[in-house]
């Protein structure tokens, strides 16, 4: 027993298996023609995931493992100093590599550079190097730049989608244009990245990367000059990676004369790696010994 419908046949359970195939073939042809389109669009060719640098140190695994992401780099400068040129790449890379020896000095950490070279990362670039390792702390260097020539001293940033103050909305916005050239965004980042949503995991990194703020400020300020406020929240890209304890630190402002000599100076460098490692030292101990 057969119904007709207006696109086509619904054929009864009690209809032979050899009729119904013959039926459904003739509503198939009796269907109008229908005009179709087709375009080509050309697909480029996957890029290759950036490079996963060296990691330095204890070949013992267990051993805790701290990622410096010099910021900047390549094409990118950063800021500099008006006055003798310093551009705050050049400053932040050396620094990298200053903190990278004192931790290796130690014998207890292993350590990675997100660039040891003058290389351009985008932001998520950096983030990502540190989460596919599984590093256990990432540091971005950075060194400061305001109109105010008089502004100097080091900060602390922690991720927060609400900026502590308006400079620190200032810097969010500065830093996070760092993947935009000529109007692209080179790091294609998504409109639902932007409003990270914060689920229990990166509560807890959100915590962690405050408590190691707090420590850089304290262990470190013996040997590097800090501002009053030191440690500030800013919705930073480079800080969102959800499982992996991340802050940026503003060593100095390089727009100051005596900042950007203290910076660019190896005894200036030297002094902030020895602050640096001490902080780590103590985040790493008090995490081997928590209940």
């Amino acid at each position: 027993m057969l119904t007709a419908l207006a696109l086509g046949f619904v054929l009864s359970t009690g209809t032979p298996p050899a009729q119904s195939r013959a039926l459904a073939q003739i509503a198939h042809n009796a269907r109008p023609p229908r005009k179709t389109h087709s375009i080509t669009v050309p697909i480029p060719p996957a890029s290759s995931a950036v490079a996963l640098p060296t990691v330095e140190g204890p070949r013992d695994s267990s051993r805790p493992l701290v990622v410096v992401d010099a910021g900047h780099g390549g094409h990118d400068p950063g800021a500099s100093n008006a006055q003798n040129g310093v551009r705050e790449k050049d400053v932040t890379l050396a620094i990298a590599r200053a903190i990278r020896a004192k931790l290796l000095a130690t014998g207890r950490i292993r350590v990675a550079l997100t660039r040891d070279d003058d290389r351009f990362l985008v932001l998520q670039e950096r983030s990502g190097i540190a989460r596919r390792l599984s590093a256990d702390l990432f540091i971005s260097i950075h060194a400061d730049a305001a109109e105010n020539l008089e502004a100097h001293g080091a900060t602390v940033y922690t991720l927060s989608e609400t900026a502590s103050d308006r400079e620190a909305a200032r810097l969010a916005a500065r830093e996070n244009k760092a993947d935009i050239i000529n109007g692209i965004n080179l790091g294609d980042q998504q409109s639902d990245v932007s409003s990270i949503l914060i689920d229990l995991t990166q509560r807890e990194t959100m915590t962690l990367s405050a408590n190691f703020a707090r420590l850089l400020q304290r262990e470190a300020a013996p040997f590097v000059p800090f501002r009053s406020a030191s440690h500030r929240f800013a919705s930073l890209i480079v800080l969102k990676a959800p499982d992996t304890p991340s802050v940026l630190f503003e060593t100095g402002y390089i727009s100051n004369t005596q900042d950007a000599a203290f910076l660019e100076s190896p005894a200036g460098r030297q002094r902030i790696a020895n602050g640096v490692a001490r902080a780590i030292e103590v985040y790493f101990a008090r995490k081997a010994t928590a209940p």
